[in-house]
């Protein structure tokens, strides 16, 4: 019985791995907030390293969709991609070579600086995650983690979930994590948007594990 059990988690978190997505396009209707917590308490229990209070490591900020925050935070973003987009520009003026190289990260500024960031308002929920600062300086580390538990148990929840990395760009701008709560230079943060998709993916495809997997004696 325990080995047959085993066999069934097993395949089932297998399921779940293989049906991660990233999802860009969301219905309107609006997942309850038991739904959400359920996946806040997921990336909760990511790993963390080298802070003085495991009780206080992490922090999470929800912000719902066509609420009068979300405009502020929209907009907020918005012209910080403009600041990056401009910043760009001028170097490209000043190094040619890099105008190859920049051209596609070049091209995703300029969208977003006039139509917005994708899963910002686009989503049922903006979810901002904030990890407190710490030596060594591994907090984007610990958010990747973050992340991804709570990607998976969206996934399990048939809840569509988006990266949100322009997130982390904000760290530095006090107004935008006054209104967040979140106290100014003593976190890093990064992002995400959950919701119901507006249509199901198929599994994720991959190469064969045998051809990118090398054993060493």
């Amino acid at each position: 019985m325990a080995v047959q059990n085993t066999n069934n988690c097993m395949s089932f978190f297998d399921k779940i791995i293989e049906s991660r997505r990233s999802i860009r396009s969301f219905k309107d209707d609006i997942p309850p907030k038991d739904a959400i917590m359920v996946v806040i308490r997921a990336g909760l229990f990511a790993p963390y390293a080298g802070v003085l209070d495991p009780n206080d490591f992490r922090r999470f900020v929800i912000i719902q969709k066509d609420s009068s925050n979300m405009i502020k935070v929209k907009e907020m973003m918005k012209q910080q991609v403009k600041s990056m987009l401009d910043r760009l520009k001028l170097e490209m003026q000043q190094d040619p070579s890099l105008q190859n190289k920049s051209q596609k990260y070049s091209k995703l500024l300029e969208m977003a600086s006039t139509q917005g960031i994708g899963g910002v308002g686009t989503a049922p929920y903006f979810i901002v995650v904030a990890e407190r600062k710490a030596f060594p300086a591994v907090e984007q580390q610990s958010l990747a983690h973050c992340l991804q538990n709570m990607w998976l148990k969206a996934t399990a929840l048939d809840l569509g979930f988006q990266l949100v990395s322009a997130t982390a760009m904000m760290a530095k701008e006090k107004e935008f994590l006054d209104l967040l709560g979140i106290s100014f230079g003593e976190f890093e943060i990064n992002g995400c948007a959950i919701g119901y998709p507006s249509k199901k993916l198929p599994p994720a495809k991959r190469q064969n594990v045998e051809k990118v997997t090398k054993w060493l004696d």
